[in-house]
């Protein structure tokens, strides 16, 4: 078993954006979940997931794409929020994934209450499967 990293302080005000979205745009069954990550220059940039039975994707991938429009390709801290007061949801396997993809030193907000805390992404998905790892060297 590999030791975790200490947790990092906690981002509030990301936590009160995400909630802010949840309680003011998650209308309905389509719009369940808020994330909101901090970019690298400060910025928040916020999302919502896009439900559909098909497997539509979750806040945080829709994050992913809303930061790109905006400039900020790279993430430092994100957390995702449900609906109805449910509070710091922590990600689902395949966001762990492709956060650890596309930001592997980003800190993902999980726990509630007392016990929220901030911790590595890596710390997410112990023995974890890294893509860029494992793709061929082209020159």
């Amino acid at each position: 078993m590999t030791a975790q990293a200490p947790a990092h302080p906690v981002d509030h005000e990301l936590v009160e954006a995400a909630a802010h979205v949840a309680r003011t745009r998650c209308q309905g069954d389509n719009h369940t979940m808020a994330a909101a990550g901090r970019a690298q220059d400060g910025r928040i940039i916020t999302a919502v997931n896009a439900y559909h039975f098909t497997g539509g994707p979750c806040a945080e991938l829709v994050l992913i794409g809303a930061a790109a429009t905006q400039g900020a390709y790279e993430l430092d801290t994100i957390v995702a929020v449900g609906d109805r007061d449910r509070g710091v949801v922590p990600p689902c396997g395949r966001c762990r994934q492709v956060l650890l993809d596309y930001f592997p030193n980003l800190k993902v907000i999980v726990g509630g209450g007392d016990r929220m805390r901030a911790v590595p992404i890596a710390d997410l998905l112990p023995e974890s499967y890294v893509w860029a790892d494992h793709q061929l060297d082209t020159e």
